[in-house]
């Protein structure tokens, strides 16, 4: 008889960050990341160093050039030179005529302190100073107010992004002298924007023409019982794959140099991406049918075309319609980028426009592919909800 005061017989088990196992690969993930960290060269203390030269770049984007009035400008340079011998370099005079805009010194460092004035300015109105470097990279120093005299007195800081030698102080004022009108960049991104549309219309179209009947060939139930339609099948994949495996942006470049830059370029080139990605989705529709109307219809002697007629299209077109739309949605997107290459559509525009330095014009393509990718995507949704429902 066992002793009833003995201690039951129980296991404890080690929870799972106490196993060996865990620690074994929480030990790996540590090595793997430390090692990804050091390749990838991460550094977050860049982020916060030069966070000074990316915010006129965002505060153009931030600014759309969506609206616009006649206006006119009042501008006048002055020239500073980095240098801690201010007595060995001659202060750089401007030679442009109008306004005049004066430094109390004309030589120092980063973080001195100057005094600036300005001459001839038109009376009563507001404007800005900005700081170019040896590189052209601004740097606002704030704005400025003239008296009834049109002159102005204030103090400014040499700013971090000095650098090189000849630095440039610009004064700027701009006031309106016409009514608001729509701007010529919104004008021109719509009507790329349009086109951007279409030649996303126009790919999609011409792969499904393709990608559904290649479909059935590469879906495995269909495709099974004998070697030559086996072969088909994998055949069929491969060319998927192969042509999923490169991206739009490839094809782009090619079809660039093949057709010439523009929009046909942009549209064979997500047509044969589409083709591939479109190909492979609804391949995996066909074989997630039910077999039971395919048994049916085969049972009555019907060939293999009648079979996929009345047996399997039946059942998959709302998927096909609902994937259909989800890929016209998806290449609106690419569109975008395969512009760069030289694709045609809005891509094209905006890649000009950010080369120029134009970050306002930039900023109002950026808003109309968002505005756009948006109303698709809501489109895109009900359509394949109403579809698949």
């Amino acid at each position: 008889m066992a002793d009833s005061n003995s201690p039951p017989n129980v296991s404890y088990e080690r929870p799972f960050y106490a196993q060996t196992r865990f620690l074994f690969v929480a030990l790996l993930l540590a090595a793997v990341y430390s090692y990804g960290w050091r390749v990838t060269e991460i550094e977050p203390g860049e982020l916060v160093r030069d966070i000074h030269l990316v915010k006129p770049l965002v505060r153009d984007l931030l600014h759309p050039d969506l609206l616009t009035f006649e206006t006119e400008k009042e501008s006048a340079n002055a020239f500073f030179v980095l240098s801690s011998q201010q007595s060995q370099v001659p202060p750089l005079k401007n030679t442009d005529s109008g306004p005049s805009f004066v430094l109390s010194k004309h030589t120092g460092q980063t973080g001195d302190s100057i005094n600036v004035s300005g001459k001839g300015f038109r009376p009563h109105a507001n404007g800005t100073i900005a700081w170019f470097n040896s590189i052209e990279q601004e740097y606002p120093l704030g704005s400025f107010a003239t008296d009834a005299d049109g002159n102005f007195h204030r103090e400014i800081i040499v700013p971090p992004s000095a650098k090189g030698s000849t630095q440039t102080v610009r004064a700027v004022l701009e006031w309106q002298t016409g009514e608001w009108r729509v701007s010529d960049t919104l004008k021109l991104t719509m009507d790329k924007m349009t086109e951007t549309v279409f030649l996303a219309l126009m790919a999609t179209t011409f792969s499904i023409f393709v990608a559904a009947p290649l479909s059935f060939l590469g879906a495995r139930n269909l495709m099974t019982g004998n070697l030559t339609n086996t072969a088909v099948y994998y055949t069929i994949r491969t060319i998927f794959n192969v042509l999923r495996s490169v991206e739009p942006l490839i094809m782009a470049i090619l079809f660039a140099v093949w057709v010439g830059i523009g929009p046909f370029a942009g549209v064979m080139a997500l047509a044969i991406h589409s083709i591939a990605a479109l190909g492979k989705l609804f391949s995996e529709q066909v074989e997630s049918i039910d077999p039971g109307p395919v048994e049916a219809i085969t049972a009555t002697g019907a060939t293999p075309v009648q079979v996929v007629l009345f047996a399997v299209v039946p059942q998959v077109f709302p998927q096909f319609l609902a994937l259909t739309f989800y890929r016209w949605d998806i290449n609106v997107r690419m569109s975008t980028i395969i512009g760069f290459v030289g694709g045609g559509g809005i891509g094209f525009l905006l890649q000009q426009w950010i080369n120029l330095l134009q970050y306002n014009q930039a900023g109002t393509a950026l808003l109309a592919i968002a505005c756009v990718v948006i109303i698709l995507d809501m489109i895109s949704a009900r359509v394949r909800e109403k579809i698949i429902s």
